[in-house]
């Protein structure tokens, strides 16, 4: 029986996005997996098929409805159950992805799906986004970095920023407008070189709910002191 949600389908092709048979079934793979794997771990509080169709894969698709991610670079921070990098990766097969989680559990779960879809080019990293983005093999180095509330945005940009390349994008994915926490973060992106794009809001086709896709350019290199050790960003955020 043909469980896959044709409405999926039929959505991401209106925004010019056509999936083969292949990539359909990658992700009903990848839902079962996580279905599966929740039952042993806490990784969604949202199992059922429609739910996780229109929540964490069509939610995460939609950062390419507002950015041409083909043929890119992207670190995922703080991805959690691969969201949002993996649903990008099966679609845009040629994106290289570099997860990082400070969950090692989590990094176990990812790096199954990743070789249970044959997807390559994904590296899944166990460590805090502070610490490894001062390594230099990550520093300044990806095209884009995003991260799915994770945290208030002047803590995100401390951690992302310093992952992307000087002219790369930070994008931020929100539910509720963001307009209290961009003004929040003005200090924040000026000390870590990102500057305001864009904010693309939008809402998800069933549930109805608002997301807002906010993209910052990265306009120089990360000054050296950032990011701040470990923990800092979230008690001490860059006010």
């Amino acid at each position: 029986m043909n469980h896959k949600p044709t409405w999926f389908q039929e959505m991401l092709a209106a925004q010019g996005i056509t999936l083969s048979e292949r990539q359909l079934e990658q992700f009903e793979l990848y839902y079962q997996l996580l279905v599966e794997w929740n039952e042993k771990m806490n990784l969604t509080g949202i199992t059922e098929r429609e739910a996780v169709y229109e929540k964490h894969f069509y939610d995460s698709i939609s950062l390419s409805f507002y950015i041409d991610v083909k043929g890119r670079s992207l670190a995922d921070i703080g991805s959690g159950a691969g969201f949002p990098s993996l649903p990008l990766k099966i679609c845009y097969p040629d994106m290289k992805i570099m997860i990082v989680d400070a969950l090692n559990k989590r990094i176990q779960f990812l790096k199954h799906v990743v070789e249970r879809l044959g997807l390559d080019h994904v590296q899944c990293v166990h460590g805090r986004a502070e610490d490894i983005a001062r390594l230099p093999e990550h520093r300044d180095h990806y095209d884009f970095a995003t991260a799915r509330a994770v945290a208030r945005l002047n803590v995100l940009a401390e951690f992302c920023l310093p992952f992307v390349r000087q002219n790369g994008l930070f994008i931020a994915m929100k539910g509720t407008a963001p307009d209290e926490e961009l003004v929040e973060a003005t200090a924040s992106l000026q000390q870590l070189k990102g500057k305001l794009k864009a904010v693309h809001p939008m809402k998800l086709p069933f549930e109805q709910s608002d997301r807002h896709m906010i993209v910052i350019d990265k306009i120089a290199a990360t000054p050296k002191k950032f990011p701040r050790k470990a923990g800092l960003p979230l008690k001490q955020p860059i006010t």
